[in-house]
């Protein structure tokens, strides 16, 4: 008498006390699921009922030109009738793609709150999804928990995908370049390594030199000398980049550089709050206008501000950085430099792709540049 016994990854057919029959489960399918299990199917038994040899069917199953149309159609009306489904693991064993990326965000906060973004985690699933490919998420909320990265790892180990993307990293995150090392493909936004050219990495960055150097330049010609900064978060690449390329930018531009109003800061709204309300703590005098790390840095520096009775632009002019979809419905309409953050997530998905099918073989690193946005967080004095 037959029965069916489920293993965690097997089917077991146990014929009698001494015999039975082992189908993988990824390779099973099943009619008449209402009324219990009924059948299991095979490739082998797919090639016996289409007349055909094992390898036939599996080159019916991967696509290959060298199959005869009425053969084809035969095996794949088989398929069809048996509902049969190859068995994924099989195939990674054997080398084939699983046309799956993966999408790691690091981010402490709250993502499903943030525009920017759940924009980037649609244009990455839209690019994939475009070119065959589908796309597993997960959010980091700790890059140095343990436990939380070996989970990131394991999924990398278990070829569970075919490469990643990287968003949020610090730019030189341990585990990342672990798995660079280990031959995986990895894309990151927002890096920068000297000497690090490996054929497996991919990277994409903003031109923050140009940026700044747009900024500078903007608030100069409203007749502005004294310009501070609430910088971003200095692990990562796109910081100590603004940093460097407001330097470089007061310089050409011949403004002097005060450093009491170069203020710590991050990427989040809570950053430029904080930042704000402690230079008020100090008694100083602001500068009459400030460039903020980022638009959500400059809300929160702008709620600050408002909260001290300082107006802005009259008070103080303010400018951003990425032209968050927020920004032209602020009060008042913010400044900024505008990102075109679908154009870069599409290429980098894009460069990831290739490097996984192999139509490229070295490392591939791009910029993106910035345009002015003026609106009304800014003015002449």
């Amino acid at each position: 008498m037959k029965r069916w016994v489920w293993g965690f990854d097997i089917v077991f057919q146990v014929i009698d006390a001494s015999q039975y029959i082992v189908y993988d489960r990824f390779e099973c399918a099943f009619r008449n699921e209402g009324e219990g299990l009924k059948s299991v199917i095979n490739s082998l038994e797919i090639a016996k009922l289409a007349g055909v040899s094992r390898s036939t069917v599996s080159r019916v199953i991967n696509n290959y030109s060298n199959v005869p149309p009425e053969t084809r159609d035969k095996v794949l009306r088989v398929i069809e009738q048996y509902r049969y489904v190859p068995n994924a693991s099989a195939q990674v064993l054997a080398g084939k793609k699983t046309k799956t990326i993966g999408l790691f965000m690091i981010e402490a906060g709250h993502v499903s709150s943030d525009i920017l973004s759940n924009m980037l985690i649609v244009s990455v699933i839209e690019n994939a999804s475009s070119q065959g490919y589908y796309t597993l998420t997960h959010i980091i909320r700790d890059a140095e928990d343990a436990d939380s990265i070996r989970g990131v790892k394991d999924i990398f180990y278990q070829r569970r995908i075919d490469g990643g993307i990287f968003i949020g990293a610090a730019n030189d995150e341990p585990f990342i370049e672990e798995l660079i090392a280990e031959g995986y493909f990895v894309a990151v936004v927002d890096q920068r390594l000297s000497g690090r050219h490996e054929r497996n990495r991919i990277v994409a960055n903003y031109d923050n030199h140009s940026g700044m150097h747009q900024a500078v330049e903007h608030l100069v010609n409203l007749k502005h000398q004294e310009i501070g900064l609430i910088g971003g978060d200095m692990k990562r690449y796109a910081g100590p980049s603004k940093l460097e390329g407001f330097y470089a930018a007061m310089k050409t531009n011949d403004v002097e550089i005060q450093m009491r109003w170069i203020l710590p800061g991050g990427f989040s709204e809570e950053s430029g709050y904080a930042a704000i309300k402690e230079f008020m703590k100090k008694g100083e005098n602001l500068p009459t206008a400030m460039i903020m790390a980022n638009d959500s840095v400059a809300f929160g520096a702008i709620r600050a501000l408002q909260e001290h009775g300082i107006n802005v632009p009259s008070d103080l002019s303010v400018i951003g950085f990425d032209d968050h979809a927020l920004s032209s419905r602020y009060q008042p309409a913010l400044t900024t430099l505008r990102i075109d953050f679908r154009e870069m997530m599409e290429q980098l998905t894009t460069s990831l792709i290739e490097h996984i099918e192999q139509r490229v073989t070295e490392f591939t690193e791009f910029t993106v540049d910035m345009q002015m946005i003026a609106r009304d967080s800014s003015m002449e004095i």
